[in-house]
């Protein structure tokens, strides 16, 4: 077996590494006490993000190792060839949220789906600007890298 050798893999990678490495530094940037952009993100996570409780900082904590998590696994995917199923999942699971988080909050965003009477549109719009499309772009780097680093069998 061989890997494709293009240039592709290391701009998609270094595109990954820095979507996912600032969706987790705006989390730590949370867990440490800033409110920067918290108000985007809607209930009731502005009010987690103002309590300050344990459970709250537990819960922020594993979010930005989880994100710090699939960064890893994408660059050790695409550097080394390890953990690709985990990394492909992890992406492809970003892909998919983003992209259908994105659809439905701009739906509503747009008006063309009405939203209940205690939704927050701010934040609708917001995640429909920029907090989904975030992760969908974030996997589809993550992804891209991937592919072009895809192993194909060679015949002799």
């Amino acid at each position: 077996m061989s890997t494709v050798q293009t240039s592709a893999p290391r701009g998609w990678l270094v595109v990954a590494t820095v979507l996912g490495a600032a969706h987790a530094g705006i989390s730590l940037l949370w867990l440490l006490g800033s409110t920067w952009l918290l108000d985007t993100v809607g209930e009731p996570f502005v009010s987690w993000g103002t309590d300050r409780g344990a459970g709250v900082l537990a819960a922020l904590a594993a979010v930005v190792v989880a994100k710090l998590v699939v960064v890893a696994l994408v660059a050790v995917a695409v550097l080394h060839g390890r953990f690709r199923r985990p990394a492909a999942l992890a992406t492809g699971a970003l892909l998919v949220y983003g992209a259908l988080m994105t659809v439905g909050n701009a739906a509503v965003a747009l008006d063309l789906i009405s939203p209940s009477d205690s939704a927050d549109l701010r934040a609708i719009r917001w995640h429909a600007a920029l907090w989904d499309p975030w992760f969908a772009l974030w996997g589809a780097a993550g992804l891209l890298a991937l592919r072009a680093t895809r192993r194909s069998r060679t015949t002799t």
